[in-house]
């Protein structure tokens, strides 16, 4: 399981691979589909983003609109989950033209006991602690409160959930911080940071953090993360990366 300070999943192997919204090189980002192939690739980490419908559902997108990735458009708050549910989230790929958005409800019910979950804030309802609450009892229901981490680049949205449950371990991401010095478990730096503080690595475990580095793509460094002792790397493609680590 997962401890509140390091990602410990047994029987897995480090660096663990984290499903950058699923396999979105294969299938069209934060669906069923995507998250389905990932698991299948051997991905030892989901990570999805979460939004909140106006009738107060979680569901998993990127974006604050649907224009990008769905058949509609709007602002995923200002729908309810029928609205969205009407829409293809296909990304504009015919075979794909029957997946939907889904729910936080629907990407629990298909993680395997031995996968953990990365949840991506994505919105400031999060800085709310009735919304907070919900999501800590949603992860209760569904039995992955042990193996769930939050993240996100916004650090009070993390420590809003934390105040309601300090047991979930929580991430930063950061486009511009060199220095893991951020009270978070798990540190998502955008990978060149690891290149201006090769010691940014060393200083996260000394501090008692892990880092998988902000890096979609991240085969043709896979060396460097290994070297520098990375807990886990993001991928968008699974399956490759699978390949790579000899997996």
């Amino acid at each position: 399981m997962m401890t509140l300070h390091s990602l410990a999943l047994p029987g897995k192997q480090k660096p663990y691979i984290m499903a950058h919204r699923g396999n979105r090189a294969a299938c069209p980002e934060n669906t069923l589909a995507a998250f389905r192939r990932a698991l299948a690739d051997g991905a030892d980490i989901l990570e999805t983003d979460l939004h909140l419908t106006r009738d107060g559902v979680f569901v998993c997108i990127h974006d604050g609109t649907v224009d990008r990735t769905t058949s509609g458009r709007g602002a995923v708050g200002e729908m309810t989950l029928a609205e969205l549910k009407a829409l293809s989230a296909s990304y504009g790929r015919v075979e794909f033209a029957d997946e939907r958005m889904p729910t936080l409800a629907e990407t629990a019910a298909l993680l395997p006991p031995d996968i953990a979950l990365a949840l991506e804030l994505k919105t400031d309802d999060f800085l709310k602690p009735d919304a907070c609450r919900q999501l800590v009892d949603e992860l209760d229901r569904y039995g992955i409160r042990s193996r769930t981490v939050i993240v996100s680049f916004n650090l009070q949205r993390s420590l809003a959930v934390r105040a309601v449950a300090p047991d979930i371990p929580i991430g930063f991401i950061t486009l511009s911080n060199p220095l893991p010095t951020v009270d978070a478990q798990l540190l998502g730096p955008y990978w060149p940071l690891l290149l201006i503080n090769p010691f940014y690595v060393w200083w996260a475990h000394a501090r008692g953090s892990v880092v998988c580095a902000l890096d979609p793509t991240p085969d043709s460094r896979l060396w460097l993360y290994r070297l520098l002792g990375c807990d886990a790397v993001l991928t968008d493609d699974p399956a490759t990366t699978c390949r790579a680590l000899k997996r």
